[in-house]
């Protein structure tokens, strides 16, 4: 039996008990080798989240930007006051939403989305309501705006049981770029957040992660999987974080 299986379960409606206003979030990229040995030293002090009677979660996730890739070299360049457009579909609830990702000059992000039909995942710049809702929300004309790189991943979603803190850990992440056509995997990496309000002491998983030698380090999916699928994009900044996740996805022994 995994670790996840032992681990004590919880539904969709109990999360909706964690709410965060004034959140911190922390992100670390590992080997997806250390994810049993992560999970050891925390598992009795977390809830997973099961949906369907399954921890693992698909996702899928369709980013926009403009022909230059405005966003992309926004964020490549540090600027920020940045957004990040997506459509995003949680496949295991059947929903699907229009996001606008919002970064402020004083490093805190808020996103604001809209629900939209799972069936115009592709086509969600033609849906009237996400145009009126990027026009209110966004300084670009949707006009200028297409389809950049399509991601898939599985996403574990924990929470710790004094409810005061959520954890994600995505996996088996897949690019695509609707642009250049290319592909790209970043399989035998995980990447972690944690979510917690503002000023909270270190958390158990925290803790843990210092433990095992696995230090904060910032990934943005868009961003990498542009670097990694679009050989026009300028990485220079990225260069770091691409070596870094190559020499962690080959084989790893823990």
């Amino acid at each position: 039996m995994s670790i996840l299986e032992q681990m004590e379960p919880i539904g969709l409606e109990e999360m909706k008990a964690v709410r965060l206003m004034n959140r911190m979030d922390q992100k670390y990229m590992a080997p997806e080798a250390l994810l049993e040995a992560l999970l050891g030293r925390v598992g009795d002090r977390y809830y997973v989240q099961h949906i369907e009677g399954e921890p693992l979660a698909p996702y899928r996730t369709l980013y926009f930007d403009t022909e230059g890739l405005e966003m992309y070299t926004m964020h490549h360049n540090q600027k920020l006051n940045r957004q990040k457009l997506r459509v995003r579909t949680y496949r295991s609830t059947d929903t699907t939403f229009f996001e606008i990702k919002n970064k402020d000059n004083k490093k805190k992000t808020r996103k604001v989305r809209i629900a939209i039909e799972a069936s115009r995942f592709d086509e969600a710049l033609e849906v009237k309501e996400v145009r009126d809702f990027v026009d209110g929300n966004t300084p670009y004309p949707v006009a200028s705006l297409h389809a950049c790189v399509e991601n898939r991943f599985e996403r574990i979603t924990l929470v710790d049981k004094g409810m005061s803190e959520r954890v994600t850990i995505d996996r088996n992440i897949r690019f695509h770029n609707r642009a250049t056509h290319l592909d790209a995997d970043i399989a035998g990496l995980m990447v972690i957040e944690v979510k917690h309000e503002v000023g909270a002491p270190m958390s158990d998983i925290e803790r843990a992660l210092h433990e095992l030698h696995i230090l904060p380090r910032r990934m943005s999916k868009y961003c990498i999987g542009t670097a990694l699928t679009d050989p026009s994009a300028k990485k220079n900044r990225f260069k770091e974080k691409l070596l870094y996740i190559n020499k962690t996805i080959k084989p790893y022994k823990a």
